[in-house]
């Protein structure tokens, strides 16, 4: 046959072992010449007579392939491109499905879109025990859905409602639940795994294995094996979509019409289904704006700086808190050794016990194993002194946001170190120039901005300030990257830029509240709106007492303009005990977690509002325009003068050179902030919205409410010169 570029096949035994590999990168993606040599390679499966079968094998380590090339999906300019890329998907793995000999797809590593559809096809699907082995259609975070023909192939693999699960969640399936599931008839060991594979093919031949068969609970088989219970079953997934994304995203949607209609009109009406609706998606404002995140948050994954010359292996944490517990543990999932620091034996032993829980936890799923649960709690050392540091090249200080005492714990960290070590400070809104404005080597204090719970948070914001060197900061950026995170850069500032935008949108919410918008409608607007939770339930996540002051904090060093900071009802609110979840009341009461069945079943779904919250609201009641009560704003002024406060202060971010780009600004508000992804981040939305209909809602919105609504200069300008923030 042909030379190929992406799949090289050799014979072993009789059987082709094709080996994926696409050239100088990392990881293997999927494009058209890669799925017009699939059908190539079957072709060549099918018609040489000294071939019994194929195995679809990888060549890079950890990867077997990790979805479709971004490109492609970014280059369809109309719905008929998008439809011809379902198309050519549905094509090439058809082809592997109807090769009359057996094919394996052998996968050690990432399995993921494309990659799964691919593997869907085989014949037969052995996996390797690699810890890095997971399958999943995450395409749904693209605001797309897998359609080249998961939606008919994987509810014969497993239940209807599994499928649907895996499509509508993308989340990850490891190789053992993999295959108690039924996803893969196989797991087996990943040393030797090419030779295991060729052995696998001549089994299925010699008849000595067979597939693993669909598994399904009886609740499955009852729901699946009559058209009542299926459709019930289609009518319970719509309805549950409906309620989670407030109806904003479609594609979860066209995944359920697919699968339905594959099951009740045949498989080649469900796969025109799913390359129309494939197609239709693509055009999608909601795909546009998640495919252009992603691309975003993939440039984010590199270092901007020149790559430090040797790697921090061993991280020391001063402080053994819930923060400095979690940046322990993201540390110690991506291969670094810790040593944690405390004033206290009590607080070093919570600290320890913050990281076995999720450890163990992670266990008990099976994502690691016992083994390696307690390699990795090995590889935690706690102490009350410094003795050692001068072993460590990288520190994390973690302790509460009060300068003085930020001073103290890197003095004595400072007089152990290196000249060459690096301490970040973590903090989220105190300037990291006046947190090292004591310290012996100030251009070695960079700040660390992590995002609570450290890992579940995807974020982490690199504050860099004037004195900084270049390496300090590619040193405290490649930690970032190597504990998983998406890392961005910002100047140092008062709040940086992720603080700074999220108090302009919860200082809006207090007004609102003030103004006498009734705490549940507020909430729910900005759900409806896209966020993942309301400003007033995030209040009390945060803690009322902390938001206090860093709204103090904020009026004091960036200036307090009208209707800015209303920090009074909240240090009121704080000053009586009410400091949200943590102290059991804030705006909302929380009971404890019911400890019995019946006490769930009665429990209220609907938080209950704190009477005592309410009195401090009325007694700081005003109007729209600060003077007097009046009239209450409609549900679309709302919804506009938080999204739009939250986005004008991200412009004069950019404005004023805290942000360097506009994709830091979207990656950095969707990921570690909450908004909504599905508009993209705030300068996608502006984009998308257009620039002079923006200046016109701000105008409208600084008429009636005040200065604080302002349009930035930079605003005025791209508009004067008919540009946009994305270009």
């Amino acid at each position: 046959m042909n030379k190929q570029t992406y799949l090289k096949i050799e014979k072993k035994d009789g059987i082709a072992v094709i080996r994926i590999d696409n050239p100088g990168e990392k990881v293997n993606t999927l494009n058209k010449t890669f799925l017009d040599e699939i059908e190539s390679s079957m072709k060549f499966v099918n018609e040489e007579n000294d071939v019994k079968g194929a195995v679809f094998i990888s060549t890079k380590p950890g990867c077997f392939i990790a979805g479709a090339d971004i490109k492609i999906l970014q280059e369809a300019s109309n719905i008929e491109m998008g439809e011809r890329i379902s198309r050519l998907g549905q094509r090439a793995f058809q082809a592997i499905e109807d090769c009359k000999k057996p094919v394996v797809a052998a996968i050690d590593g990432s399995c993921l879109g494309g990659g799964a559809e691919l593997a869907l096809a085989c014949h037969y699907l052995l996996a390797s025990d690699n810890p890095k082995t997971v399958i999943a259609c995450p395409e749904i975070m693209l605001g797309l859905f897998p359609a080249g023909g998961a939606p008919q192939r994987l509810p014969k693999r497993v239940s209807i409602r599994k499928s649907l699960d895996l499509m509508l969640t993308g989340k990850n399936v490891r190789a053992r639940e993999a295959k108690s599931m039924g996803l893969v008839d196989d797991v087996v060991c990943r040393w030797g795994f090419e030779a295991t594979a060729v052995d696998t093919v001549n089994a299925l031949i010699e008849g000595k294995i067979k597939k693993a068969g669909k598994k399904m609970s009886a609740r499955d088989k009852i729901l699946e094996g009559n058209p009542a219970g299926r459709s019930l079953l289609f009518h319970q997934a719509r309805s549950m979509i409906r309620k989670k994304t407030r109806g904003l995203y479609p594609a979860p949607f066209a995944v359920i019409d697919s699968v339905e209609t594959g099951l009740s009109k045949g498989n080649a009406e469900g796969y025109r289904t799913e390359i129309r609706k494939f197609g239709e998606l693509t055009q999608t404002p909601q795909a546009k704006s998640l495919i252009s995140l992603y691309s975003g948050n993939s440039k984010l994954k590199k270092n901007p700086f020149e790559k430090p010359k040797t790697k921090d292996l061993k991280l020391g944490i001063l402080g053994a808190g819930q923060m400095g517990a979690g940046i322990g543990l993201v540390s110690l999932l991506n291969g670094k050794e810790v040593v944690l620091k405390d004033i206290s034996n009590e607080g070093l032993g919570k600290g320890k016990k913050v990281i076995w829980d999720e450890l163990n936890k992670r266990s008990r799923k099976k994502a690691i194993s016992a083994f390696e649960r307690d390699r990795l709690m090995a590889k935690v050392h706690t102490q009350k002194d410094v003795v050692g540091f001068e072993n460590l090249d990288f520190i994390v200080e973690a302790v509460f946001e009060d300068i003085g005492l930020k001073h103290r714990v890197i003095a004595e960290a400072e007089s152990k170190v290196k000249e060459r070590c690096v301490i970040a400070t973590n903090t989220s809104a105190i300037p990291i120039a006046e947190v090292a404005a004591k310290s012996k080597r100030p251009q070695n204090i960079v700040g660390m901005h992590y995002f609570s719970p450290v890992n579940r948070m995807p974020l982490l914001e690199v504050v860099r300030h004037p004195g900084n060197t270049e390496e300090a900061v590619s040193r405290a950026v490649q930690m970032g990257l190597d504990q998983g995170k998406t890392v961005i850069v910002v100047k140092d500032s008062p709040g940086f830029y992720t603080t700074r935008v999220l108090a302009s949108l919860m200082d809006e919410a207090v007004l609102l509240l003030q103004e006498g918008v009734e705490i549940h409608r507020l909430d729910s607007l900005m759900k409806d709106f896209g966020f993942p939770v309301g400003p007033i339930t995030l209040f009390d996540e945060v803690g009322i007492d902390t938001a206090a002051h860093i709204a103090d904090f904020l009026a004091a060093r960036i200036g307090k303009k009208p209707g800015a900071a209303r920090a009074p009802l909240l240090n009121e609110m704080a000053a009586a005990g009410l400091h949200g979840r943590k102290s059991g009341k804030g705006f909302f009461l929380y009971e404890e977690k019911p400890r019995n069945v019946l006490g769930k079943l009665f429990r209220a779904r609907k938080k209950k509002v704190n009477q005592q919250a309410l009195e401090f609201i009325e007694k700081h009641r005003l109007s729209s325009n600060g003077e007097k009560p009046g009239e209450k704003p409609d549900d679309e002024t709302i919804q506009r003068r938080l999204a739009y406060r939250f986005t004008n202060e991200a412009i004069r971010c950019f404005e004023e050179g805290i942000l360097s780009s506009p994709v830091d600004g979207d990656v950095g508000a969707v990921m570690g902030l909450g908004f909504p992804p599905i508009l993209g981040g705030p300068f996608r939305w502006v984009d998308q919205t257009g620039l002079q209909s923006f200046q016109a809602g701000l105008a409208h919105l600084e008429k009636t409410c005040g200065e604080r609504f302002e349009a930035p200069a930079l605003l005025n300008k791209r508009i004067i010169e008919n540009g946009t923030f994305h270009g």
